[in-house]
């Protein structure tokens, strides 16, 4: 059996498309307020080094009429309202400075320089229009970046979502080969079209193909290895067991009998693997009593076995098949279990449990493996493995386990009939 669960991501991790888009947006924002930031760092030193030159400009006029007793120049004042304190002082020091600063509303730029009697002479040059240039150029530099950042994102997530869809596609034919649909092809259009590049998941899809085309090669072969030896088998098998009965009455002839008999149990059993696995068995339902059809498969297996009907149901199934997959799980209890072995019907799961060492740990790991058995014990691998593949034809459900207090625990949950109308069904 091939134990299959399907690889989940945790929420939490989110999908490839989501993470590259969240890679894109961070770029793309750290890029834009990068650019944004140089552009808007260069043009305000532009600005406001003009902005200041002309102050100063201004201030050494001022400074010439100031010295020589003229009068000064619109905008020149000594300790004028409004001038900066900071720029004040620095001017009391005897230096010259530039500041921006606001001025009855507005921005205005200021040099002020060193007058007589520890004053300040000072400019003002309005600073209005720069401002406001800087403003719109920090404006257009935030629609610009937002109009870029979503113009990347629908190219980033579109490119993205095509290489994610084609990721999932793959993903999901691995699956459906891992169920065991060797049939199951990604076809990748870009490996048929050789015009288009060839990339990383074109590469990926071409070796899930190949691989899916050899593993079903060698299972064929391998199907059809077993068939033939089983049909090749059935002859010479059916003439020893016609010879073995001539033999006289005595203990060598009933050995003989035996082991031919267990060799064309073998035989018929590799006959019932070998067509499941070619998956060409038939389901012929009908509507099942599941507790009576689970006394007559116990009264027919000749062994002392424990029937418990706790609640009753109808299921749609094969009937042949189902005694089958039960008439397999009783015998598999007394073979390599211990007494008492119980089989317990509620509702449409039946349970077959035995008290010995429990199953193997690759068995409930893995499911059953033909040929494979561990601790000793005798047998084939074979009676569990149709079982399996018996319940799969019936659309049921068979799981191993061990029970917590010991013994191995079978459960084979079948598909309940349909409710005839107007009546219900739990």
């Amino acid at each position: 059996m091939s134990v299959l669960s399907s690889v989940r991501l945790p929420q939490w991790a989110g999908t490839l498309a989501v993470k590259a888009a969240v890679f894109i947006i961070v770029m793309c924002c750290a890029l834009a307020a990068l650019l944004g930031i140089l552009v808007h760092v260069q043009v305000t030193d532009q600005t406001v080094g003009q902005a200041r030159d002309l102050a100063l400009a201004r201030l050494t006029d001022a400074t010439q009429a100031y010295e020589a007793g003229d009068s000064l120049l619109p905008g020149a004042a000594v300790d004028p309202e409004g001038l900066p304190t900071s720029l004040r002082t620095l001017a009391a020091h005897g230096e010259r400075g530039t500041m921006v600063a606001d001025h009855h509303g507005r921005p205005s730029m200021w040099a002020a320089g060193p007058a007589d009697g520890g004053r300040a002479l000072a400019v003002e040059v309005d600073y209005a229009q720069q401002a406001r240039t800087i403003e719109g150029l920090d404006r257009a530099i935030l629609w610009s970046s937002g109009l870029a950042i979503g113009a990347t994102v629908l190219v980033g997530a579109f490119a993205v979502t095509r290489v994610a869809r084609r990721l999932h596609a793959t993903a999901r034919v691995a699956r459906r080969i891992s169920a065991g649909d060797l049939d199951a092809r990604v076809d990748d259009p870009r490996v048929k079209d050789l015009t288009q590049p060839q990339d990383e998941v074109a590469a990926v899809a071409v070796a899930l193909d190949t691989m899916a085309s050899s593993l079903q090669s060698k299972l064929l072969s391998e199907q059809r290895f077993t068939a033939d030896v089983a049909h090749e088998l059935r002859t010479p098998l059916t003439g020893l067991h016609a010879a073995a009965e001539l033999l006289p009455p005595g203990r060598p002839t009933e050995l003989v009998r035996d082991r031919v008999a267990a060799l064309r149990t073998l035989t018929e059993d590799l006959l019932e693997i070998s067509r499941l696995d070619t998956g060409r068995e038939r389901l012929e339902a009908d509507t099942e009593e599941l507790g009576a059809l689970a006394e007559r498969v116990v009264r027919g297996s000749g062994t002392v076995t424990e029937v418990r009907v706790v609640r009753d149901a109808r299921v749609e199934t094969d009937r042949r098949r189902l005694e089958r997959v039960l008439g397999n799980l009783v015998a598999n209890g007394h073979r390599h279990g211990r007494t008492p072995v119980v089989l317990t019907v509620d509702g449409p799961v039946v349970t077959v449990r035995d008290h010995g060492d429990g199953y193997p740990e690759y068995l409930v790991a893995h499911g059953p493996q033909r040929f494979r058995t561990e601790g000793g014990a005798k047998g084939h691998g074979l009676g569990l493995t149709i079982a399996l593949g018996q319940s799969e034809v019936l659309g049921a459900r068979l799981e191993f386990a061990n029970a917590p207090d010991g013994g191995a625990l079978a459960r084979l949950t079948l598909p309940l009939a349909p409710a005839p109308e107007g009546t219900g069904q739990d």
